[in-house]
């Protein structure tokens, strides 16, 4: 079978590396395919030594997409004309959205004869947007049966072209509850139940517990892209309320991204440069030394005004998965995983006086946050076990192979 998306190993998608790698432990044949080309820069050394077949596109690949296109045209005009209109010059969510489309859009033709070449007999794409859009020109062209993912961002707003491929899609996955009821609005009536549910495995191989040390000055982590959903504004503001209720502690902000300078700005406005930390990217084999030095995550998420959000964010079941406490927001699956009181706190979203409150009550009872973590741990080894969600995932490919068979 094969795997699209946009880059692969990618440094911040450790979760969709571990999965094809079980995937394959399991003995199934997967090929990944990728839109652009390498993009190895933070890469562990486990993913920068994938063995598998991978066939990466991109720039160089740009006569021969060209080709492919013009090849189909010949044979088969009608129906490239029919991809183009359906397909092709379709409104997106902004400009980037729209460039990954098109480029996606054409690189279906040259994945088509690599997908016949190579002898796959099902598509998947691990997002639902650009890698998606590729895997459905090239499903259209072969009659090879695709699927994909709808994770967080790839389906909030939703893709210019969703409907169009939940429609054709053999089956749709997702990694939280939340999202099942949105995507089923995009199938046809009475294919609701195509949308699978089937979580995240963990991706810590070794996961010892927090030492959660509770000593002043406390120190908080939070992980992310430095984006407009991570609601790392909100947190920097929180920790500004903090610090004037004479708390003490200190935040270190792991990341990078296009808000930095924004981030830093904030920082600086509010004088608190003596007590965040930014050590941008750290590598994800690296990150539980983060983890075991701080007292709790935090995770302040929040849905943008164009309903772009987080799903559930790894990085939460990361720290739970080594007993570290979670303070977090209501944004989209992550209830599904932070239960108020039982497995870490949870306030509104963009509410900064809720998120400080909920820190200080975290600090103020180690007992009271070590049970909650622990009680997380529980939760995340059950919900997001690798043997039975690899399992489960590889069950759903196969359901999908034995239906193309009848």
């Amino acid at each position: 079978m094969a795997y699209v998306l946009l880059w692969f190993p990618l440094s911040s998608e450790t979760f969709i590396f571990r999965e094809i790698v079980q995937l394959r432990e399991l003995g199934l044949d997967i090929r990944v395919y990728t839109m652009y080309g390498a993009a190895l820069r933070g890469c562990s050394r486990e993913m920068r030594d994938y063995a598998g077949p991978v066939t990466r596109l991109g720039v160089a690949a740009f006569f021969r997409i060209w080709g492919a296109f013009f090849r189909a045209l010949r044979a088969r005009p009608r129906l490239v004309w029919r991809l183009l209109r359906e397909g092709f010059f379709r409104r997106m969510r902004n400009l980037e959205a729209l460039g990954e489309n098109l480029w996606c859009f054409m690189a279906g033709f040259l994945l088509a004869e690599d997908c016949i070449r190579d002898g796959i007999t099902l598509i998947h794409s691990s997002w639902a947007n650009g890698p998606a859009t590729a895997a459905w020109v090239a499903s259209r062209l072969t009659g090879i049966p695709f699927a994909f993912t709808g994770r967080a961002g790839d389906i909030y707003p939703e893709d210019g072209l969703l409907r169009e491929k939940s429609r054709d899609a053999r089956f749709i996955r997702t990694n939280n509850a939340a999202n099942v009821a949105w995507l089923s609005r995009f199938c046809p009536p009475g294919e609701e139940g195509k949308v699978r549910l089937v979580y995240n495995s963990l991706t810590f191989t070794e996961r010892a517990p927090c030492e959660i040390p509770m000593q002043t000055p406390f120190r908080l982590l939070a992980v992310g892209r430095f984006a407009r959903t991570k609601g790392f504004p909100e947190l920097i503001t929180a920790l500004a309320r903090l610090r004037r209720e004479r708390v003490p502690v200190r935040l270190t902000l792991v990341g990078d991204g296009a808000w930095r300078g924004r981030l830093t700005r904030q920082v600086k406005r509010l004088g608190l440069e003596d007590c965040v930390d930014m050590p941008g990217f750290v590598p994800h084999d690296e990150l539980a030394r983060y983890m075991q030095t701080h007292d709790m995550l935090v995770v302040p998420s929040v849905v943008h005004s164009n309903g772009d959000r987080d799903g559930i964010p790894n990085v939460i079941m990361e720290a739970l998965s080594m007993s570290m406490p979670v303070v977090a927001t209501d944004v989209c699956g992550i209830a599904e995983v932070i239960r108020n009181g039982e497995t870490g706190l949870i306030v509104p979203q963009r509410d900064p006086a809720a998120l400080a409150c909920a820190i200080r009550a975290m600090l103020a009872d180690r007992e009271a946050a070590q049970s909650m973590a622990l009680a997380g741990r529980a939760l995340v080894e059950t919900m997001f076990d690798r043997v039975r969600n690899i399992t489960a995932l590889a069950d759903l490919y196969a359901e999908a192979a034995a239906e193309v068979a009848q």
